[in-house]
C-alpha cells in the first residue's frame, strides 16, 4: 500500500478501462456510495477514497494550513490519480466535492474526461442577486453549534439535509456519519466548505458537466444549480426529482440511472476530440 493510498484509503474495484472516482461530501466517507459504485463496477474501474479527516484515513495527516482551502483536498484528489496512474477519469463529487473535483481539473485537465455533481455549490452564501442559501449568521451559528455541541449539531442537521421522513434510518444513518468524524476537523472542514466562493473559477472549467440538482434540497436552493449551469461551458443540467442533499443514499436508482445516461448520451466523446473540435 502506498502512502497515498494509506493517507486517503483508496479502494478499487471493477473491470472496466475507464476511471470513475466518486469523491464523498462534507461529514461523509466513501461508503456512502455503497448503493452507487457496485452498479459501474462491471463498466468502469471503481475508485473510492476518504479525504483526510473523514472515514478511515490517516488523521495524521491532516494539516490545517493545507486543508485551510478546498485546494489542498483538489491537490489530494490529484495525489490520488497519479499515484494510481489513472487517466480519462470520470470524477463523480457530492456536494462540495463537486467544487474540489473541478478545481483538481482546472490544475490538471489532462488527467479528467468528464465531471458529474450531485447537489453542488460554487458559494453557499447570499450575495447580492447571488441566492447561495445562507446568511453569514447562519453560517456562523452553525459552526459555534458543531463547537459547542458537536453531538447537538449532528442530530439538528441530519435530518434538514436528508430530508427523508418516510425512512427515519437513512437520517440515523447520516447523524451517525456526522458524529463519526472527528470534531475539530469537521468544524474546520465545515469553515472552509460554507465560506468558500468559488464562482470566479467556473470561467476556467472545460470538461463536460453533469449538473444533478435535488428538489427541495436545504443546502443547496434550485437557483444555485442553474447559476452554475449559467457560468459552466458544455454542462448539462438535470434536476431529480429526489428530495433533500443525499440522493445517492435516499434515491440511489434515480442517481444511478441519470449518471448513466449521460455517460451512454456523451459515450465515444474523448478529452482529445473535444480539443481537435473548439481549439
Amino acid at each position: 500500500m502506498n502512502l497515498v493510498s494509506a493517507r486517503n484509503r483508496v479502494n478499487i474495484s471493477g473491470r472496466g478501462d475507464q476511471t470513475i472516482v466518486f469523491a464523498h461530501g462534507f461529514g461523509c466517507d466513501q461508503s456512502m456510495w455503497r448503493y452507487i459504485a457496485p452498479a459501474f463496477e462491471e463498466k468502469y474501474r471503481v475508485v473510492l477514497f476518504d479525504y483526510v479527516g473523514s472515514g478511515e484515513s490517516d488523521l495524521h495527516a491532516y494539516d490545517p494550513k493545507k486543508y485551510h482551502t478546498l485546494r489542498g483536498y483538489a491537490q489530494d484528489v490529484i495525489d490520488i490519480i497519479e499515484a494510481f496512474g489513472l487517466h480519462n477519469v470520470i470524477f463523480v463529487g457530492h456536494s462540495v466535492s463537486s467544487m474540489i473535483g473541478m478545481l483538481a481539473s482546472i490544475e490538471q485537465p489532462e488527467y479528467f474526461d468528464k465531471l458529474i455533481m450531485i447537489g453542488p455549490s460554487p458559494c453557499y452564501l447570499n450575495d447580492g442577486d447571488y441566492k447561495g442559501g445562507f446568511e453569514k449568521s447562519d453560517i456562523d451559528e452553525l459552526l459555534e453549534m458543531m463547537e459547542m455541541n458537536f453531538a447537538g449539531w449532528a442530530s439538528m442537521m441530519a435530518p434538514l439535509a436528508m430530508n427523508n421522513l418516510e425512512h427515519p434510518k437513512l437520517t440515523k444513518e447520516l447523524e451517525r456519519s456526522f458524529i463519526s468524524s472527528d470534531p475539530v476537523i469537521a468544524r474546520q472542514f465545515a469553515e472552509v466548505t460554507f465560506y468558500s466562493d468559488h464562482r470566479s473559477d467556473l470561467a476556467q472549467s472545460n470538461l463536460p458537466t453533469l449538473i444533478m440538482q435535488c428538489s427541495d434540497d436545504s443546502i443547496v436552493p434550485l437557483e444555485v444549480g442553474q447559476y452554475l449551469h449559467q457560468h459552466l461551458k458544455h454542462s448539462s443540467f438535470q434536476l431529480m426529482e429526489a428530495k433533500g442533499h443525499y440522493p445517492h443514499i435516499s434515491h440511489p436508482e434515480e442517481t444511478i440511472r441519470l449518471i448513466e445516461n449521460y455517460l451512454h448520451q456523451h459515450e465515444g466523446t474523448t478529452r482529445k476530440d473535444r480539443i481537435l473540435n473548439h481549439g
